[in-house]
């Protein structure tokens, strides 16, 4: 596996320099982030992280994410031109070594969470989504922002895509999906680039947005849509790992033996008796997840991509961007170097 850490550019309070003193870390994931859904990315800037990343002895080769519009995803009149923007920007990210290209088809909301900083008894603090927070909430008719929405809409703004996403409705969003990857699958083959779909985070739906990425058979439909190894997962054990019904080391080994995995986040979560969640630590007995099956699953089919440790809590004192915090991804990446060492050598004896 390469092991790998998503860093948010010069504006991330943690350094490459710090990054690169983790045990055993390869790859930089990251973006640019400064310019908007559906505009062309500098090559100046692809270039200056491919150089800034190679000082530290590391490896830019993996961007998370390019954003799909949302008028690629509620298939309207421009999408066309969106997407050759959006296939020039693989064709870009190719030229300065990336290999891998992660994003979401998740309509308005990236993720949703209910509070950034929820404190454990330890003192620790991360990410949380409890169903009693969201009780009675409705962007239709009131004025809220949650974690994760995007700051740049205006509440009228979320309303209209919020009702243009109900008029769709889920299989009009499976259409979409399907007509961005004959459009984009085609050119990230020609540029040796895996594109790796993220899950929807929750995977199920909010506020009666339509969501498809959540679940193994809807992972089987979406692979089916275009079955090439460039149209891959970016399999979050965290995301999909909210949902009961998800057996998360049973996927991982399904589509890892399919050749079909091009990005593992891999992070615990404790799923909580209303299927409320909490992110915790990574450690296997501090969540809902196996995280031994996981690595254990991926080892024993072979896999050889990109691994990261996904969000982490605020330990020590640590303040910053909420899951992206140096210390506890840090002690998480060495957790994940100790169970892959130690299934890669039970399974060489």
């Amino acid at each position: 596996m390469k092991l790998s850490f998503r860093w948010y550019g010069e504006t991330d309070p943690v350094s490459l320099e710090y990054i690169s003193q983790i045990p055993g870390m390869r790859s930089i994931v990251s973006a640019v982030y400064e310019v908007k859904p559906g505009e062309v990315w500098p090559e100046e800037s692809l270039a200056k992280m491919q150089a800034q990343c190679a000082a530290h002895g590391l490896v830019f080769d993996v961007v998370e994410s390019i954003p799909v519009h949302e008028d690629i995803k509620l298939g309207r009149p421009n999408r066309d031109a969106l997407l050759e923007v959006y296939c020039e920007n693989i064709r870009r990210c190719a030229r300065h070594g990336v290999k891998c290209v992660t994003y979401n088809f998740m309509p308005v909301f990236d993720w949703t969470r209910t509070q950034l900083d929820k404190k454990a008894p330890d003192g620790s603090t991360s990410l949380v989504m409890y169903w009693e927070q969201m009780e009675g909430l409705d962007p239709l008719k009131d004025d809220i922002n949650l974690p994760g929405w995007d700051a740049s809409y205006s509440k009228e703004q979320i309303r209209e895509l919020i009702r243009a996403y109900g008029e769709i409705g889920e299989e009009g969003l499976w259409e979409n999906a399907a007509y961005f990857l004959q459009k984009v699958i085609p050119t990230a083959e020609e540029c040796g680039v895996v594109m790796a779909i993220h899950p929807d985070d929750p995977p199920y739906p909010i506020f009666g947005l339509p969501r498809i990425i959540t679940s193994e058979k809807n992972l089987d439909r979406y692979l089916a849509l275009y079955d090439s190894p460039s149209n891959a997962l970016c399999l979050c054990t965290g995301s999909l790992g909210c949902a009961k019904s998800n057996d998360i080391p049973a996927m991982v080994r399904k589509y890892s033996a399919a050749g079909r995995i091009g990005f593992m986040h891999i992070r615990n979560v404790q799923i909580l008796d209303d299927g409320s969640f909490e992110e915790r630590a990574h450690l296997s007995s501090c969540g809902s997840l196996d995280l031994y099956e996981i690595v254990r699953a991926l080892v024993e089919t072979g896999f050889d991509g990109y691994v990261r440790p996904d969000h982490g809590r605020m330990i020590w004192g640590e303040t910053g961007k909420p899951g992206y915090g140096l210390y506890d991804r840090a002690l998480g990446a060495t957790y994940l170097n100790g169970l892959f060492e130690a299934c890669e050598k039970s399974l060489s004896k």
